[in-house]
């Protein structure tokens, strides 16, 4: 007897994205900005490959999108859809916005922002916007 396979809902997709520490980083880094994925790469100090791959589960989870504009990928956060799986994900957002480690990660995104001096690899790389569409930090 073949099994049918169940259709996979909102939260359940939620609680899977939720349930990985890169993403969950991820999450607390993008915070309210559209972001370059060659930002998140420098903030995070990990491979483009793996940001890339958690980046792509989280759309899949319908709470990021992306947005290219010539060779840049940007992404920002979405609310889901389902408004219960909206409710658990603002909460889970500002719970990891009180986490020191993770603070670390956002000071270290807002340094790279604002450096006179940046990495060769973001020299021509689009800065972080806010919801606005402006520079998400002024130096």
């Amino acid at each position: 007897m073949k099994k049918k396979k169940l259709q996979t809902s909102a939260t359940e997709m939620l609680f899977r994205a939720l349930a990985d520490r890169t993403r969950l980083r991820l999450i607390n880094l993008l915070g309210s900005d559209e972001i370059c994925v060659c930002f998140i790469v420098e903030a995070l100090k990990s491979s483009q490959p793996k940001i890339s791959r958690h980046l792509g589960y989280l759309r899949r989870a319908g709470v990021v999108s992306v947005r290219r504009e010539g060779k840049w990928m940007h992404y920002r956060l979405v609310a889901p859809p389902d408004p219960a799986a909206a409710a658990i994900f603002e909460t889970a957002r500002r719970t990891l916005a009180l986490d020191p480690k993770l603070q670390v990660d956002r000071s270290r995104l807002v340094q790279l922002c604002c450096s006179a001096r940046v990495p060769e690899g973001l020299r021509n790389a689009p800065k972080p916007k806010n919801a606005a569409g402006s520079p998400a930090w002024v130096p």
